[in-house]
Formats: structure tokens, sequence, C-alpha cells
């Protein structure tokens, strides 16, 4: 006879609960959920966080496999519990929960962000959820979209619920980089021609300087290259929201260097310039290597621009008073001194940095 004795009924191991899946949970920010309070913390600098950012969740998890992103499929299939994305924790809460938190913080809160996944699900879920925060705050509502599983309708569709602004997340600034790190080169669904095809029709349907796209610096492609694909959106009559690339965990791309500063320092100026239509791209001038040496300004001119630090600061979505709410602090770079975008408008001291970082005097 066994000498292990048998367990009781109440002994019985117990199978975990399922995880909660969207449309009645989401995934926050580790930032947002420290604006709501639902986290402790503290941020460095004071850099607080005006939106609240959102991402479905489904135990299926995302069909795509973008290589530097910790949600790929690819990860997704090796461990699909992993809660990490853009290098921290995203906890789930209930919707719920998570209104009911925005309703006791609207002070803090200018803008409300739902990044969908690539899954079937999503643009039926995304939609739900857009109505419901709508119905509950008279907060602007963002959506980070996912184009391989979207049509016209569906952006018809979003505008309808009460979301006001669009993000399309391009990323990479060249047709090849694109297929290699997202499409046929990772075995991914995503095509350069629909993602472009899709911010087209973002801008048809919520208007001009209501939907762009985001970029990420330091995949390989040139200083040239990043500044046409954001003169490109801008003449589509949209906007960049621009990341420097850092390696996520658990990524193909988690040994990756982040592009040298000088660089990124260079794109963050010329996309101000772009998109505050200072400057167009045709006037830029480049080294052999594809870097750029002129913006086709007078110096003076550009001197003003870089003493307002406004270039270097963290581009993304707006409150309703016209100031960035979606700052994302720290999202792109630990903080301390290697910031790579400004949550907050950076002072004197931050400035005689950045212009070092550049190569100009201080």
């Amino acid at each position: 006879m066994s000498s292990v004795p048998e367990l009781t009924r109440q002994e019985a191991p117990q199978r975990p609960a399922p995880q909660p899946e969207s449309p009645d949970a989401l995934r926050m920010s580790l930032a947002a959920a420290m604006t709501l309070d639902f986290a402790p913390g503290s941020f460095y600098r004071n850099a607080c966080l005006g939106c609240i950012n959102l991402l479905l969740t489904y135990r299926s998890g995302c069909a795509a496999r973008c290589a530097y992103c910790g949600l790929s499929g690819d990860k997704q299939k090796k461990k699909s519990n992993c809660k990490s994305f853009i290098r921290v924790t995203w906890p789930a809460f209930t919707l719920d929960a998570i209104i009911d938190g925005i309703i006791r913080r609207q002070s803090r809160v200018k803008r409300i962000c739902i990044s969908m996944l690539t899954n079937s699900r999503a643009p039926r879920d995304t939609e739900n959820i857009c109505r419901r925060l709508r119905a509950a705050v008279d907060i602007p509502v963002s959506l980070l979209i996912s184009p391989t599983i979207l049509n016209r309708e569906n952006l018809r569709r979003f505008r309808d619920a009460g979301a006001d602004k669009i993000g399309v997340a391009i990323d990479l600034a060249t047709p090849e980089l694109f297929d290699h790190y997202r499409g046929s080169g990772v075995g991914g669904p995503h095509t350069w021609a629909r993602y472009w095809e899709c911010l087209g029709e973002s801008l048809e349907v919520f208007g001009r300087d209501m939907a762009g796209s985001h970029f990420m610096v330091g995949m390989g492609e040139t200083e040239a290259d990043m500044c046409r694909a954001m003169q490109r959106v801008r003449d589509m009559g949209g906007n960049t929201h621009l990341f420097s690339f850092y390696p996520e965990g658990g990524s193909p791309l988690a040994q990756r260097l982040p592009p040298p500063i000088d660089q990124y320092r260079r794109i963050q100026l010329a996309r101000w310039l772009i998109d505050h239509d200072r400057a167009a791209e045709k006037n830029f001038t480049y080294n052999e290597r594809g870097a750029v040496v002129d913006y086709g300004l007078p110096r003076a001119e550009l001197e003003a621009v870089i003493a307002t630090g406004e270039p270097f600061r963290t581009c993304g979505c707006t409150g309703r008073d016209g100031e960035v709410a979606c700052n994302r602090p720290y999202a792109n770079g630990r903080p301390g001194p290697g910031i790579r975008n400004y949550p907050f408008k950076p002072e004197a001291a931050d400035i005689r940095h950045i212009r070092l970082q550049l190569g100009l005097p201080a």
C-alpha cells in the first residue's frame, strides 16, 4: 500500500481562475496605475502621466510577431502569462474598476488611450470599451489601432463610439525594415502597404491632425530614411510620435542596443520642425552616412527652437488644453541623466545637456 495519503476533496488542487479578458478587463501601464493610485510609486522629477494607457488582453494573445515587442506571438507561445510590455508590468484590472478609478482621479487625467492587439476580437471590443468610457467620463479617448484586422467601417464605428484620435504604429522607416521585423521576415501578418493605407483612411475619417503614426529610431534606418517617413506622414495631414528603440526583455531583439543619443536628438529636432511646419525634409542636407547636417533654416532660428527644449519632449496625443497628455514617463529609457523623451519641459540644465549631446557648445 502506498504511504502517500490520498487528498481529500478539500485538499485537492484547484484549477487557477481563468485570466480575465477584454472587454471586461484590460491591462494598464504601471505609470497609469500609479496615476490612479492602483499601484504605489513616484515619478522621477514629478513627471506625472496625464494619460491612462490601456491595453486589450486575451488568453489567446496577439497574432503579430513583431521582433522587438514583448507581446509578440512568438513570445506568447513560450510564456503565455507574460505581463511585461515596454519593459514594465501592465497589471490587469476590470473595466468597471478602471472607470471608477478615473472618476475618482479625474483631475489628474487628460486623456485615455486604448491599444489594440492583433486579435480577431479586438475591433468589436475596442468599440465597446471606448463607448463605455466615453459614457462614463468626459475625457477624450485615443485608439492605437492594428490596421491588419481593420477596415474603413471599423474606423467610422470607432469615431461614432467617441474616439477622437487614432495612432498607427508603423514603427519602421522603410518597407524593407518593416517587412524584416514585422512582416515576412518574422512570419508576421503585417504589411507596410496596409499600415500606410490605414493611416490615410484614419485621416479621412477623423480629420487632419487627428491621426498620426509612431516611429522608432534605431532599427537600422538612416536619419534620411526617418526624416522622409515623417515628412510623408505630415504631407498626408498627420503627425509623428517618436520613440527611441529600447530593448524589451524576452523579445528577439533583447540584446540590441538603443541608437546613439546624438542620432536620436537630431531626429527629434527634425520631427518637431516637420510637424510644426517650420521646415521641410526636401530642404534638409545629409552627409554620406545619411545623417542630418543642416535643416535648411537660418542658424539663429534653429538655435531659438533648440533653446525652448520643446523638440525633445515626449510627443503624444494632447488633452483638451493642447498640452501633451500621453507623456509616457521613461517608456524608452531609464530615469536619470540619459532621458531620451523628456516627459516635462526641459530646464536650463537639461537644455545645456541636450546641446552637448547634439555636439553644440553648451
